[in-house]
């Protein structure tokens, strides 16, 4: 596996690697305070200050906008989403991953992005127009799903970044491990590109 294909699955396996995790693993979404070596500061959505002692060969993936092309029949997504009335699901975002990372953290099951939220990854099957969104049906392992696209949903994929990017204000996700002395560990970040936020 080249380099490039190297940090990107890296990057996507963290994130889909958290859906299953132990509750020793915490996902952690946040602004970058100050990267100190491998200290990493980070202050989270919910205004809490956290330290992050990364890895020496930690590794980075940048998170980079992407547009509805990019959903197209057998892409493999991750999506947030949330119910709707009629049964079917609201994306909240869309991931389309790199070819290289299929597969990763396949099936429906729920997420932290807001309370009551899910995520699927799977592949997708089949795309449909409706008014300015897109109905987009998924195909797992064990089930499928239907989600709508609203037209706000962001979509992302990933890209090889770099410990350049951690730069104070930098926006990240992460999956550390809480030690049993209470300190944070991670090997993997994700940060947005370009000002982005992670959606995911």
């Amino acid at each position: 596996m080249d380099a490039f294909r190297t940090v990107v699955v890296l990057g996507i396996v963290s994130l889909a690697s958290l859906a299953t995790a132990q509750t020793s693993t915490e996902r952690i979404r946040g602004d970058v305070l100050r990267l100190d070596a491998n200290i990493l500061q980070v202050k989270t959505r919910a205004g809490e200050a956290l330290t992050v002692k990364l890895a020496d060969n930690f590794a980075v993936s940048a998170i980079v906008r992407r547009n509805l092309a990019a959903v197209v029949p057998g892409a493999f997504v991750g999506t947030a989403t949330m119910s709707n009335p009629d049964g079917t699901l609201r994306a909240l975002e869309v991931l389309v991953f790199p070819e290289a990372a299929r597969g990763s953290g396949e099936g429906h099951y729920p997420w932290d992005l807001q309370p009551g939220s899910m995520m699927t990854n799977a592949t997708v099957s089949d795309v449909v127009a409706v008014d300015a969104a897109r109905r987009m049906t998924l195909r797992y392992k064990d089930g499928e799903k239907v989600v709508v696209v609203p037209p706000d949903a962001p979509i992302v994929s990933f890209e090889p970044g770099d410990r350049a990017m951690l730069v104070p204000g930098a926006h990240v996700i992460l999956g550390a491990a809480r030690q049993p002395d209470g300190t944070l560990t991670a090997s993997r970040i994700s940060v947005g590109k370009d000002g982005l936020v992670p959606p995911m």
